[in-house]
């Protein structure tokens, strides 16, 4: 137990924001399926998996990205592979949604009985609890907080195998969206949560800098 604790601690030393990487070093696609799976197998509020990882190697498209995507201006020409994260909308995410008919009845199978008290905890947790229902941007970015869970497990499995990545929230999300509708890509009920690239690293990076304990960390007995 001491030893996988000390590997995921010291792939969480491993990993850093990796700004450039190593154009030449191309991830197998054995570990890169790896990495996915882990984002897919990822918890979600209610199990509702509000996201869609879209893999975008086309280099053309990644050139087009560019001039609307300031924060990866390195890691969209250098890395092996890079993922747009999309969220749901709130068009997806009422409690009476096709997708969360879907979820519950075809995914997580539940029986009519328990769909049908799911549905009523979930209308009552968007329109009460926690006051959602009534702002497309927070239900939005309700979706988005799920979607990161995916983000930081992907990443963290990534560093375990000995991957770079570098998570992106730098771009302007109403033109990447455009693009993205342009091309093809992003369709139905979805929006931009973040970009995450993935790769080899071309320098060490600089000493981990994080608070202390005491500061983070609050316990109530």
């Amino acid at each position: 137990m001491a030893n996988v604790q000390e590997q995921i601690i010291s792939a969480f030393q491993f990993r850093h924001a990796c700004k450039e990487f190593d154009p030449a070093k191309k991830i197998s696609d054995a570990d890169f399926a790896f990495i996915l799976e882990t984002g897919r197998l990822s918890p979600s509020s209610f199990g509702f998996e509000p996201w869609k990882f879209v893999v975008l190697q086309n280099p053309v498209i990644r050139e087009k990205l560019l001039p609307i995507s300031w924060g990866a201006q390195k890691q969209l020409p250098t890395s092996s592979h890079f993922i747009i994260m999309l969220s749901r909308t709130k068009e997806d995410l009422t409690a009476d949604s096709t997708h969360i008919r879907h979820m519950m009845q075809d995914v997580q199978q539940l029986p009519e009985e328990v769909q049908k008290g799911k549905e009523s905890m979930f209308a009552k947790f968007l329109e009460s609890d926690f006051d959602l229902l009534g702002n497309e941007r927070a239900m939005f970015e309700w979706g988005s907080r799920q979607t990161y869970i995916a983000l930081g497990n992907m990443m963290t499995a990534a560093a375990q195998i000995g991957v770079d990545s570098c998570p992106i929230e730098g771009f302007d999300k109403e033109k990447v969206e455009q693009l993205l509708r342009e091309e093809g890509i992003l369709k139905g009920n979805y929006g931009v949560a973040c970009m995450v690239a993935f790769g080899y690293r071309v320098r060490e990076p600089r000493a981990k800098t994080r608070r202390c304990k005491e500061e983070v960390i609050q316990w109530v007995n």
